[in-house]
């Protein structure tokens, strides 16, 4: 054999142990996934764009109630949820339209952003119901602010993550935009219920 040969093997053989002596050298280290976290909202955070999609849809589209949907990601305190859903109806073509605003990260929720249901006929209901947006001026987080002091606070006090959900609604005798601010998970196993002027701010009423 040639001294070039033999170079060549030493070469070769050199090579082989640096490879073999850092058996991890080549490999990537893997990082966990980042934990993507919820966006919560309040009413209002997400009422001007839902606002501007309805009369996207039909110029003389109108609220006639607002709503959040409690789930695990948050409990409604401080008037926030990651999930709020809008009715806007139109009198010249006599339907509604539902229209959804989330932060949510849950499989079961809708996709995050704003989507929108199909158009459908409303109930006879309707348009009684329907109120001028501009007078929307509380947000939820002030409306819950105001229930601490009218029975909230003992509420929450009992059970810290007592669930809060929220409904803005029309009220036809007080010719008002009024919150339902509603202790519990549901209208049926509510804790207490606060009503709130959502013009003004105003404390309404208060009962079980």
């Amino acid at each position: 054999m040639t001294p070039r040969f033999y170079a060549a093997l030493i070469v070769l053989a050199v090579l082989t142990g640096c490879s073999t002596s850092n058996p991890t050298a080549s490999q990537p280290v893997s990082t966990p996934p980042a934990v993507q976290e919820p966006t919560v909202y309040t009413a209002k955070n997400c009422f001007s764009s839902m606002m501007n999609l309805a009369q996207r849809w039909q110029l003389d589209a109108q609220p006639f109630h607002v709503e959040s949907e409690q789930n695990a990601e948050a409990t409604g305190q401080d008037g926030k949820a990651t999930i709020w859903r809008g009715y806007f109806a139109s009198r010249t073509r006599g339907t509604m339209k539902t229209i959804t605003c989330s932060g949510s990260r849950l499989p079961s929720a809708p996709a995050r952003g704003f989507t929108d249901a199909p158009e459908a006929p409303y109930a006879a209901n309707v348009p009684a119901m329907m109120f001028d947006p501009a007078l929307f001026l509380i947000d939820s987080d002030k409306a819950f602010a105001t229930t601490l002091e009218h029975g909230g606070s003992a509420l929450i006090k009992k059970d810290s993550r007592q669930p809060v959900i929220y409904s803005l609604d029309w009220d036809p005798k007080k010719k008002e935009v009024q919150w339902f601010v509603i202790y519990g998970k549901s209208g049926e196993d509510r804790q207490g219920v606060c009503v709130v002027n959502a013009r003004t701010g105003a404390f309404v009423s208060a009962g079980k």
